[in-house]
C-alpha cells in the first residue's frame, strides 16, 4: 500500500495505559489552566470595577470590567491560528506544555498589577494586555488536549476519554470559586487592596505543576503515524480550508453554546449580586461550586452515553434543554428563594448544559482528519467562543442599568442555543467511524476514501 493511503487503514490498538495517561494529563492540565482563566471572571464581576476602573462611574466601570473578560475571547481566534498551526506541525504535547506555562505566568502578573488609584489608566491597559495573553493560551489548550485524548482513546470510548478535558475545565472553575469565596468575604478595604491578589499569585504553582505533569506525556500514535507516512501539513490552515471549510463553519456555530457558560458563570453572578436583585455574594458563588460539582459527575455519564447512541442526540439534548432552563434559572433569581436558585442552577448548568459541554470535544474533533484536527478544533471553537465571551457585556446592555431586562437576556441565550442546535443537527454522526477514517471524504460512486490525508503536503 502506498504511503499516502496508509493512514486510512485501521490503526493498531492504543498501547495499554496510554488513554488513561492522556486523559489524566488533559484533566489535570485543564483544571489548572482554567483555574487561572475563571478566577478572572469572578474578579471581573466582583472586584475589578473597584480596583482597575474609574470609581466615580460605577455603572460604566462594571460594564467595562465585564467587557475586559471578553477581551480574552477576542484574542482566542488569533491564538487558534498560531497554536493550531504549530500543533499540527510539531505535535499536541508541545502545545499543551506551552499553553499552560503562558496561562500561569500571565495570571501571576495580573496579581502584581498596580491599581487605578496608583497609576490611572495604565492599570486597565496592563490588565487587558494580560487578559489577551490568557486568551492566546486558552485558544490552544482545549484543542491540543482534546486532540491528544481523542487520538489516544480506544475506538469505542472516544467520547468518554475526550470528556476529561471539559471535566477538568469544570474542576478548574470549582477550585477558582472555592478560592474566591473566602477572599470575597474579606472586608472591602482588605479585599480591594490585597485580598483579590491571592488567587492570581497562586497561579505560579499552576505553571510549575502543569509543566511537570505534561512534559512527561508521549505524543499520540495517530499523529506520529500520520507524520511518518504522509508527513505533517506544511500549511495546516490552507489544507483545512480546502478540505474542511464547511465543518469549520459548523464548529463555529456549534461553539456558540459556550454563551450559556459565560452567562451563567459571569453575568448571572454580577446580576444576582447587583443592587437591583441584592442576593448574597457568597451564596451565589456557592451556586457555581455546586453546579460545577454536579457537572463533574454528569459530563462523563453523558459522554459514555454518546459512545453508545451517538454524539448528536446527546449534544442536542443539552442545547435545547439549556434554551429552556435559562428562563427558569433567571426567573428563580428574581424570586429571591435560595433553595429554588440552587436547584435550578444545578439542574441548568450542572446537568442539562453538561450534555452539550461534555460532548463537544469528541463531536468537533471527529469532524477533522489527523493532519488538521488541532487547527480545525482550535479555529472553529475559538471564533465561536469569542462571540460567547462578549455575550456577557451584551447581556449587561440588554438587562439595562436597573437589571429588569433579565427576560431579554434569557431570550438572547435561547436564540444562541437555537443556532447551535441547527448546526449540530445538520452534522454527520461519527461515533462509530474508525479513528483513522475520521475526516475522510468519500466522493459519490467511489469505493475508496478521498481525503486531505491523501494529499501530499
Amino acid at each position: 500500500m502506498s504511503a499516502h493511503t496508509t493512514d486510512s487503514s485501521a490503526p493498531p490498538p492504543p498501547p495499554a495505559g496510554k488513554p488513561r495517561k492522556a486523559a489524566l494529563a488533559a484533566w489535570v492540565g485543564s483544571a489548572l489552566e482554567y483555574y487561572d482563566f475563571f478566577i478572572y471572571g469572578s474578579a471581573a464581576a466582583l472586584v475589578f470595577p473597584h480596583v482597575f476602573f474609574d470609581p466615580d462611574d460605577p455603572a460604566t466601570a462594571t460594564l467595562v470590567s465585564l467587557a475586559s473578560f471578553g477581551v480574552a475571547y477576542a484574542a482566542r481566534p488569533v491564538g487558534a491560528l498560531i497554536l493550531g498551526h504549530f500543533g499540527d506541525r510539531l505535535g499536541r504535547r508541545k502545545i499543551m506544555v506551552f499553553t499552560l506555562i503562558l496561562m500561569g505566568l500571565s495570571t501571576f502578573v495580573i496579581g502584581c498589577l498596580p491599581s487605578y488609584a496608583q497609576v490611572g489608566t495604565a492599570a486597565p491597559v496592563l490588565l487587558v494586555l494580560m487578559r489577551v495573553l490568557q486568551g492566546l493560551s486558552a485558544a490552544g489548550e482545549q484543542a491540543s488536549a482534546n486532540s491528544m485524548t481523542l487520538e489516544h482513546a480506544p475506538e469505542d470510548r472516544r467520547g468518554y476519554y475526550t470528556s476529561f478535558t471539559l471535566n477538568g475545565t469544570q474542576a478548574g472553575q470549582i477550585i477558582a470559586t472555592l478560592v474566591f469565596i473566602p477572599v470575597a468575604a474579606l472586608p472591602d478595604e482588605q479585599l480591594y487592596s490585597w485580598g483579590w491578589r491571592i488567587p492570581f499569585l497562586l497561579s505560579a504553582v499552576v505553571a510549575v505543576a502543569g509543566h511537570v505533569i505534561r512534559r512527561r506525556l508521549e505524543e499520540t500514535p495517530a499523529f506520529e503515524r500520520a507524520a511518518a507516512n504522509d508527513g505533517v501539513a506544511k500549511l495546516p490552515l490552507a489544507e483545512l480550508m480546502r478540505h474542511h471549510w464547511a465543518d469549520v463553519l459548523r464548529v463555529v456555530a456549534a461553539a456558540l453554546i459556550a454563551t450559556v457558560s459565560t452567562i451563567f458563570s459571569v453575568w448571572t453572578l454580577s446580576y444576582a449580586t447587583s443592587d437591583a436583585v441584592g442576593l448574597d455574594q457568597e451564596a451565589m458563588l456557592w451556586v457555581g461550586v455546586l453546579a460545577n460539582t454536579a457537572a463533574l459527575a454528569a459530563i462523563p455519564l453523558w459522554a459514555r452515553l454518546s459512545d453508545r447512541i451517538g454524539r448528536k442526540p446527546v449534544f442536542l439534548t443539552g442545547a435545547i434543554g439549556s434554551a429552556v432552563m435559562v428562563f427558569v434559572h433567571l426567573w428563580a433569581l428574581t424570586t429571591g428563594s435560595y433553595p429554588l436558585i440552587f436547584l435550578t442552577g444545578i439542574v441548568f448548568f450542572g446537568v442539562v448544559y453538561s450534555a452539550a459541554n461534555g460532548i463537544w470535544p469528541s463531536l468537533y474533533g471527529e469532524m477533522f482528519s489527523t493532519r488538521v484536527r488541532l487547527s480545525g478544533m482550535a479555529i472553529g471553537t475559538q471564533i465561536g467562543f469569542a462571540v460567547a465571551g462578549f455575550a456577557v457585556s451584551l447581556a449587561e446592555r440588554i438587562a439595562g442599568p436597573d437589571g429588569e431586562g433579565w427576560l431579554g437576556v434569557a431570550v438572547f441565550t435561547a436564540a444562541v442555543c437555537a443556532v447551535t442546535t441547527i448546526a449540530v443537527a445538520t452534522a454527520r454522526e461519527t461515533h462509530r467511524v474508525p479513528t483513522a477514517e475520521l475526516g475522510l471524504k468519500r466522493p459519490p460512486g467511489s469505493g475508496r476514501p478521498d481525503t486531505a490525508e491523501s494529499v501530499p503536503a
